[in-house]
Formats: structure tokens, sequence, C-alpha cells
């Protein structure tokens, strides 16, 4: 019998930088043959896709998009006797040839739920949980947001049904973080030494007695930190206190929607984002994320918008398979879908 995948379970919220951590893990994976199951929010895979780009191949330098899974109905906590079982099963199908597998949470689940899984008998014979791996922006924290806009994710946080509850962006943290074998600060560049002291020291509050604290920058960290804890997490979690051990299920928020828009024409970069900041002061947008056709520009445009805060960058060139067209997906409450399409297709 094969030794059991080790899982490493990635979470934090909206924004944070868990998808570009794991695109710098798949480019740097020193070998290492890694699977990756992405929770989607969209009808547009839009992170799945992110991390294909990464061009991870197999030993015969084919790209392997099936070893990237999208779960593309909501929250991986609240959908996991639908969807992830099944998906794991097939994954465990496959042990010879995966390494290690990353799972990337949604910004909203909880990981301990997702966590307890492992405890299934069709899992646990065949994979372990590594360790628990938190990602927080610490520019998002200096301020007492904990996310970027944290209106948003207040609002966000209805999809889930683990997140009905006083005080629920709060306690969502401190579960990220009671949780956490390691976790990683991002976006350490846009705040002073003296409040990263004071955001580690918020941080600290909530974590397990040996938890280290680590910058992050752009995603960049050697797998050799991230991966390798030997946790077995699923075997030890009364260590780590959820404030929703004991809840019962809740309705989803069926309000909050996604309105994905695909654009024939090219477009220059300021020239959409004006549009966009227009849509989001005028609709409850919470999330941005696409890829987008800029007029003569070889290389395909990534842009991401959280709050009221868009970044963009160039992933790679354009394939000649592939139609050039920009694809966007934007999440919120009550969106006016027709509005966002005019919008974007002038």
């Amino acid at each position: 019998m094969a030794a059991k995948i080790p899982v490493t379970v990635i979470t934090g919220f909206l924004g944070s930088g868990k998808t570009t951590l794991i695109r710098h893990q798949l480019q740097n994976n020193q070998g290492r043959r890694i699977a990756v199951l992405v929770n989607e929010f969209g009808e547009i895979g839009i992170d799945g896709e992110l991390l294909r780009s990464c061009q991870v191949c197999d030993e015969d330098g084919v790209e392997t998009p099936a070893n990237i899974v999208e779960l593309t109905n909501g929250c991986l906590c609240c959908t996991v006797q639908e969807e992830f079982l099944p998906t794991m099963q097939e994954l465990l199908k496959r042990r010879d040839q995966i390494d290690c597998i990353l799972i990337e949470t949604s910004g909203l689940a909880l990981p301990k739920p997702l966590v307890q899984a492992f405890r299934w008998q069709e899992i646990r014979t065949g994979a372990t949980v590594d360790g628990v791996i938190t990602v927080v922006d610490c520019e998002a924290v200096s301020t007492g947001k904990l996310a970027a806009d944290l209106n948003a994710l207040e609002a966000q946080r209805k999809a889930d049904p683990n997140l009905d509850h006083e005080s629920p962006i709060e306690e969502l943290f401190e579960d990220q973080l009671a949780c956490a074998d390691l976790v990683l600060l991002t976006k350490t560049d846009q705040v002073d030494a003296s409040m990263q002291t004071q955001v580690r020291e918020r941080i600290q509050q909530e974590l397990r007695t040996g938890v280290k604290i680590i910058p992050c920058q752009d995603g960049k960290l050697n797998p050799d930190v991230l991966l390798g804890f030997n946790a077995a997490v699923e075997e030890n979690l009364d260590a780590r206190p959820s404030h929703h051990d004991t809840e019962e299920d809740h309705d989803h928020d069926d309000q909050i929607i996604s309105v994905p828009v695909i654009a024939q024409q090219a477009f220059e970069p300021q020239q959409l984002i004006q549009v966009l900041k227009q849509l989001m002061a005028e609709e409850e947008i919470y999330r941005i994320k696409g890829f987008v056709n800029v007029v003569n520009k070889p290389m395909r445009m990534v842009l991401q918008g959280v709050g009221d805060r868009i970044e963009t960058f160039y992933d790679r060139p354009w394939q000649a398979s592939e139609t050039r067209e920009t694809r966007l997906v934007l999440i919120g409450r009550a969106l006016d879908q027709a509005k966002i399409v005019a919008a974007l297709n002038p």
C-alpha cells in the first residue's frame, strides 16, 4: 500500500494572496507532482486558469490540467459531500502519480470542517492533512479591517452556511488562525516596521504555541517551508478550537451571485479600470477577477479587484489556439447583470 498523500490546506480571506502563493509553488515545484483543488465562486474558472497558466507539465512535457480540479458551486466546506469526496476518490486512484495536494479554500471557508472530512473512511486510508497554512493581509489587519473590504466580506460571508453568527468576520479570522500550522503575512511592504510588529502581536494572540508567522511577498516561499509539517491535522482537531464546533447548518444567502462577462473587443487598461470602479461605486460588488484582451498587446492581462482596489499584471502570451477575449467574473449582492454586461460591452 502506498503511503498517504500529504494535503496542505491554504486558507485566508479573499484577496490575501492564496492563489498567488499556489502559483509560485507550481512554478517552483522542485520536481514534486502537485495536484491542486481550487474552490471557485463563479461560472468562469478564473482561479483554475491562473494556476494552469503556470505551465505545469508531466514527464513528457505535456500540460496536465486534469491535475487542477475546480469546484464551482460554492464554499468547499459546505459542498464536500457533493463534490469533495468524489474528487478526492479520483485523485486517490492516482496516488502513485501525486506527491502532494494543495487545497485553496474560498475566502469565506472555515478550515476545520474541511479537515474533518479527512476522517472519512473513504479518504483517511489514502490522504492526510500535512498542515494548514493561513494567509493574512498585513495591510488590511493594520487598518483594523482584517480584509481589504470588511463590509464586502461581512456581506459575502452569508454565502457560507458556517458563518451565520454574531461578529462573523472576527470569529472567522480567529478560526483560520486557530487552525493554522503556519501563518504567512502578505503585503508587508504596505506598512512600516512598527505597524508590522503590532499586526504580528495581534495575530500571535490567536495562535497555538509554536506556530510561526513569516512574511511572504508576492507568494514567493520555498516549498520546503510550506510543505512537510507531517501534522496529521485530522487526528488532533481538539487542539484547534473553533467558534463553530457546535453550530448547526444554516441557509445560504441566494442574493450573493456571480456575473460572468465575456467581451470580444480589446480594452485600454485604464479605461477598463475606470468603468469597473464606476460599477463598484454603483453596485455592491465584492470581488472582480479575470483576464483582459489589451489593445496591441501580445500578453494576456490578469485583473483582480477587492473592495476599491484593482490590481493587474501580464501572465503569459495569448496562445494561437485560443480566442483573444476579455473574461471577467464580478461577485456581489443583488447585482444588476444586464447593467454590468452592457457597461463592459459598449
